[in-house]
């Protein structure tokens, strides 16, 4: 078991690209709307105005929907084009559980095709360690028989 995440996923977020993706589903209309959305954003910080020039917006209701819908098309086309491929790929955000059955060697090799991409998403892994993978807030386990399992990670504090 081994879990990528993506490196500050939402600010690289590439806007040209996820355009280029948005121009296949949408009208000419609607896309006017993505791209003016997409492309004003302005934010003060320290008392300086700021204007950002790609990726998408930390906390807009609309970064995570491009962000997702960016990252789809970016996984389809790794796992198609990847020599070995993961036996399961599942995503949430910016981390994904895997389930990799080709050894350390072709993990490497994997990681680097993934990070080979888009020099603008980058993963990090984090693999199995004595059964056990920490992913998001859960606690994956391999059991003796092979099957996975799991328990909530705590404690947790308000």
């Amino acid at each position: 078991m081994v879990s990528f995440d993506v490196v500050s996923m939402f600010t690289n977020v590439p806007i040209v690209d996820s355009l280029e993706l948005l121009i296949q589903q949408f009208e000419d209309d609607v896309l006017a709307l993505f791209k003016h959305v997409l492309t004003s954003t302005c934010f003060c910080f320290d008392g300086q105005f700021y204007e950002q020039m790609d990726g998408v917006v930390m906390g807009s209701s609309l970064s995570t929907v491009i962000a997702n819908f960016f990252m789809e098309d970016f996984e389809k086309k790794a796992i198609e084009q990847a020599t070995h491929k993961p036996v399961c790929w599942f995503r949430y955000v910016d981390d994904t559980f895997v389930v990799w059955p080709h050894g350390q060697e072709k993990l490497t090799e994997f990681m680097n095709h993934l990070n080979g991409l888009h020099n603008k998403i980058q993963f990090t892994v984090e693999k199995e360690e004595d059964s056990h993978l920490p992913f998001l807030d859960i606690d994956i386990c391999r059991k003796p028989d092979g099957s996975l399992g799991h328990k909530v990670r705590g404690p947790f504090r308000n």
